[in-house]
This record gives C-alpha cells, sequence and structure tokens, in this order.
C-alpha cells in the first residue's frame, strides 16, 4: 500500500490552503474514480483533501441561473425539482451514468474531474501516454471498440466518460475555480483538453485549483431537451455515442436555436458547434438535420474497431432532432 495523508477540509480556503502544503496532494469527492485509481495503483498521490464538507447547495439566483454546489451528488442533482424542471437532460444524463449505490456518493466536481481513460489506462502492463508519458498508445492498434472518433492524436485516442458533463456542455455551464491565485470562472467546454501530444494533462486548471460550484445560464429550450445514449449494455456502461439535445423551432418551422453536444466521441465533451450553426435558420426538418450531422462529423475518424460510431452519431443526431422538433421529448 502506498501511504498518503488524509484532512478534510472546513470550508474552500482551508480546502485550498491544504493542497497546496504538500505537492501532488488531491482533492477527494466520492472517491469514485480516484479510489479505485489508488486501488489498481495508477493513482499514488502522497495526500488527499476531502472537499466533501464543502458547498452542496442547489439554487436559482436572481439572474434566472441556477448555481449547484460542487459537493452535490449525484442523486441530490438528479432529483432536484429545479433541475428536472429546467434541464431535464441533466437529470436524464446523471441517471444513465452509475448505479444508484455510486449517484449517491459520487459528487458535480468529482464527476467533472474523473479521468478520461480505457482500459489500456489501468492495465500496467500496456503502454499508455497518460499514465507514463511517452511510453506510447496501444490503444491505437489495440481493441478500440469504445475510443475517440474526434478530437483523438497518435498519442492518445481515450474518450470522456462523463454523462453528466455532455448535458452542461450543451447548454453553456460555467464551472467557479477557487486556487492559490484567487477565484476565476471558465466554461465548462473550456476546462477538458484535447490529448495532442501530452494526454496526461487533461484540464486547463492550474495547480492548486478547486471546482467550487457549476452554473448553468437561464435558457428557455433546455427545458424541452433531452439525453440519449447508446451503449453496449444497459447497466450503466459507458457510451458509445451519446447526444445532449434541445431545439426551438418557430411558427414557421425555422430553426431559432439549438444545442447540441456528443459523449463517447472524443476526450472531451464534444459541443457540436458546426451542427448547430448549420441548423440555426434553417427549415427543421430530416434533411437539414442529416445535413448537420454530416457537417459536424467531417472531421471525425474511426479507428480499426469503432469507425461505426460515426455512422451511430450521425443517426443519433438526425432521429433525436427529428423526435424533438416533432414535439416528442424522450
Amino acid at each position: 500500500m502506498t501511504p498518503f495523508t488524509y484532512n478534510r477540509a472546513a470550508d474552500v480556503p482551508d480546502a485550498v490552503r491544504l493542497a497546496a502544503s504538500q505537492a501532488g496532494a488531491r482533492y477527494l469527492g466520492g472517491g469514485t474514480n480516484l479510489v479505485d485509481l489508488m486501488r489498481e495503483r495508477v493513482e499514488r498521490p502522497p495526500a488527499l483533501v476531502d472537499v466533501t464538507g464543502l458547498s452542496r447547495g442547489i439554487e436559482a439566483l436572481a439572474d434566472g441561473s441556477l448555481l449547484i454546489g460542487a459537493a452535490a451528488t449525484n442523486t441530490a442533482v438528479a432529483s432536484d425539482r429545479l433541475v428536472r424542471e429546467r434541464y431535464p437532460a441533466v437529470s436524464r444524463a446523471i441517471l444513465t451514468g452509475a448505479s444508484g449505490q455510486i449517484r449517491n456518493v459520487a459528487t458535480v466536481g468529482g464527476n467533472i474531474l474523473q479521468r478520461t481513460r480505457c482500459t489500456y489506462f489501468y492495465d500496467q502492463g500496456s503502454a499508455c501516454n497518460k499514465r507514463e508519458p511517452g511510453s506510447g498508445c496501444d490503444a491505437v492498434g489495440g481493441f478500440n471498440r469504445n475510443h475517440a472518433i474526434l478530437g483523438a492524436s497518435p498519442a492518445c485516442v481515450a474518450t470522456h466518460p462523463s454523462d453528466l458533463c455532455v448535458a452542461l456542455v450543451a447548454f453553456d455551464a460555467q464551472v467557479h475555480l477557487e486556487g492559490p491565485n484567487g477565484s476565476r470562472q471558465m466554461a465548462l467546454e473550456a476546462l477538458h483538453r484535447l490529448p495532442g501530444e501530452q494526454p496526461q494533462i487533461e484540464t486547463e486548471l492550474q495547480p492548486g485549483e478547486l471546482i467550487t460550484a457549476v452554473a448553468l445560464p437561464p435558457l428557455a429550450l433546455a427545458a424541452r431537451a433531452t439525453y440519449r445514449k447508446v451503449r453496449d449494455r444497459t447497466s450503466y456502461a459507458f457510451a458509445l455515442v451519446s447526444l445532449a439535445a434541445a431545439i426551438d423551432v418557430g411558427p414557421d418551422g425555422v430553426v431559432r436555436d439549438v444545442r447540441l453536444a456528443l459523449g463517447g466521441v472524443a476526450a472531451r465533451p464534444w459541443r457540436a458547434r458546426t451542427a448547430e450553426q448549420a441548423l440555426r435558420g434553417r427549415t427543421a426538418d430530416a434533411a437539414g438535420f442529416a445535413a448537420a450531422a454530416e457537417a459536424e462529423l467531417a472531421p471525425a475518424r474511426g479507428l480499426a474497431h469503432n469507425g461505426f460510431k460515426i455512422e451511430l452519431a450521425r443517426r443519433l443526431i438526425t432521429t433525436t432532432l427529428s423526435a424533438l422538433a416533432g414535439g416528442a421529448v424522450t
């Protein structure tokens, strides 16, 4: 066993102070990812700072946005009345992502910061640039059915596993951060990095920064949104492809606004901005939805075993938007 110290933070400043006091310290939420990786000896932090006692509140702000504390559990978020009414796709995404037992302890902040990973990441006998920079990526030439079709690099083809993040990115969520250099906010869409040549660096967080909350802006069409997830088995498997989607169609049948984000296709939740741009101001019909999906997926590249994901993503976008435009929210 690798020894480590454990401290429970009293508040946010205390958490930041404790994390800064020892190099390599990690923040601990529900531990559903970090503790698992420690057990497998993939992660070996010398110190843990427990932040589960920090903000768990979910509240509507005066400007109409929804503020979710980073220590709120996935169960609390999925069952919250305001979340279910204003952002049903967020609730649905959480419910597809893990068992009830895991949702009861996993936190929002921890879900966002879970490692982008694949089976080769866990296998100490395999080459993995995320686990050991410069060692190579056995997934590129190995079994890669679940791997990335967008934004990948020769250094890494793993996909980000979070369902919650896909829905949050679709609806322009902002993360609130606190660190040794003070407070700041950034779009969740910008938080996760594509692998490039340094896949071991997964986010834009500065050393010692802590996610304290997530804010969802007021967005009327989000109340009519959905989240769909295609996977090999229904027992809480990672997505082959998933989609958070919302569309607002005017009385004239023209798309006034649309939000789309894909999961299971890249090292970060993939905001489908090319498809969104292609759809705004266009007639809401199956042909338009298919053309927008085609434009979004034009850069997609399959590996030996995951090329089917490209067609799967096309169909998922087209059928989901057709259902939403027809008044069906499923």
